[in-house]
């Protein structure tokens, strides 16, 4: 089976850090509120599919330097490029940025966003497309393609954000393009827990911690359930949760927990 070394791991647009099989990737251009790039789109989807074959990683914590997550596209270096490229050249780019969502989606690790301050565009897609969200009360998420001329439908956004926080709500941030606070977006179920700036990374690392030594096969096929029964009818879920469930019963994982609950011990999870 095909396997990806950490040392593999040799990014130059972003931040990268391992440690404890948690990887912490920081976006890391703070003077510009962490813009993306065309580089950094392209790394950032290179790395999150190679993630599914790294097998000392088992958990991903997203953030951003200097106080904010990602201002979303770099204005000069994307936006300004779009305005002159050819239809074929944009929907390459768009396609591109899609892209990176789904390797988010693919890749088998808990992927938790640390989320503090400006939280914009593509940035704000980072941040949905995480499997868990926490944030400071100054975080500003901000879907704002309205805000420039172009539809809330990018990256996905009309398909996952109305699952997260419902149609109505989605509706209001993807038409007007407003920023939704660190209070409203805990009220509305889309960040999980919002913390002290300076206990943000922290707490979202220890979080990750917990799911790298934890079942951490048993939540892969977690991850993939949820995103697979979108689109399956009840009945059709109840049998993929049947045979989810009796691969995850034929582990090596779910036996120790057997033995260590007889022996009153905590399991110790290895993900086979």
């Amino acid at each position: 089976m095909k396997s990806v070394r950490v040392d593999d791991f040799q990014p130059r647009h972003f931040k990268w850090e391992v440690a404890d099989r948690v990887a912490t990737i920081t976006l890391n251009r703070p003077e510009r509120k962490n813009p993306l790039t065309f580089d950094s789109y392209g790394e950032l989807c290179e790395t999150f599919r190679a993630l599914r074959y790294a097998h000392e990683i088992n958990a991903v914590v997203l953030t951003g330097a200097g106080g904010n997550f990602c201002s979303g596209g770099d204005v000069h270096e994307i936006i300004g490029p779009m305005t002159r490229a050819s239809t074929v050249e944009v929907l390459e780019f768009a396609r591109l940025t899609g892209d990176v969502i789904k390797a988010m989606l693919a890749c088998p690790q808990v992927v938790i966003a640390a989320v503090d301050g400006v939280c914009a565009g593509a940035g704000a897609l980072l941040s949905l497309a995480s499997d868990f969200r926490f944030a400071t009360q100054r975080s500003k998420t901000s879907y704002l393609f309205a805000r420039v001329g172009l539809a809330g439908c990018d990256m996905g956004a009309c398909a996952m954000l109305p699952r997260l926080i419902g149609q109505g709500r989605a509706a209001e941030l993807l038409y007007t393009g407003r920023a939704m606070t660190g209070d409203e977006g805990e009220r509305w179920g889309f960040f999980n827990q919002l913390c002290e700036p300076e206990a943000l990374l922290a707490h979202a690392q220890a979080r990750a911690s917990e799911f790298a030594h934890g079942p951490h096969f048993a939540h892969s096929m977690t991850k993939k359930m949820l995103q697979q029964e979108w689109n399956m009818s009840i009945d059709q879920a109840i049998e993929a949760e049947a045979q989810a469930q009796t691969i995850c019963m034929r582990t090596e994982d779910f036996a120790r927990a057997y033995r260590a609950f007889v022996a009153k011990e905590k399991p110790q999870f290895q993900g086979n």
